[in-house]
Parts: structure tokens; sequence; C-alpha cells
């Protein structure tokens, strides 16, 4: 699975520093931040509609589809950041032996 993200990481540092004319991926990054938030924000939007919607209808396409954008564009911010989805990984894999709760405690410290 982490195959896809590590791939896609790549496309996206490649795209990084592309023609804005001809990669929407760099056109994200010449409008800066500010744009890929947005993008983001419109994204998780979507994507908690679809879920609402799939809650209701039984079907799960959209949600799944809406998801991949919502990712797509959390990995572009993050590439902006000159961060990657290792690093999201890595936090992920760091939480294995603490239960959610003990997890979201730490947070307040």
């Amino acid at each position: 699975m982490s195959d896809v993200l590590e791939n896609l990481t790549r496309v996206l540092e490649a795209r990084k520093s592309a023609d804005p004319e001809k990669s929407y991926v760099a056109s994200l990054h010449a409008k800066g931040l500010n744009k890929i938030l947005e993008k983001v924000g419109e994204e998780c939007t979507e994507t908690l509609l679809a879920a609402k919607d799939a809650e209701h209808s039984g079907e799960s396409r959209a949600v799944i589809s809406e998801t991949a954008d919502l990712w797509f564009h959390c990995m572009v911010m993050l590439s902006n950041l000159g961060l990657s989805s290792k690093d999201v990984l890595d936090e992920l894999s760091s939480r294995f032996d603490l239960s959610g709760l003990e997890e979201k405690a730490s947070r307040s410290k």
C-alpha cells in the first residue's frame, strides 16, 4: 500500500518544478500554500458530504473518490512544506503502542 504513496510522492516532487501551464501540481505550487490549503478544505468538505450521502444511500464510490482527492491535495500540501507521506506514516506508526485515548491526552500536554 505504501508503494502507491511513495510513487505519488516522487511524482509530486517531480511536478513541483514543472511548467505551471502544463502541470496541475505545478500550478498549485505556483499559486502558493494558501491556494493549496483552499483545495484541501474544498476536498475535505466534498469528502464529508459524500460520506453523509453514502451513509444514507449505501453507495460508497463517491466517498472513495473524494477521499482520494483529499489525500492527493494533502500530499501536495505536505510537498509544499517540504514533508512527505513518509513523515505522516512514521507518525502513525509511532502511535501503534498507544491507546487512542492516551495518544489524544498526550497532545494536550
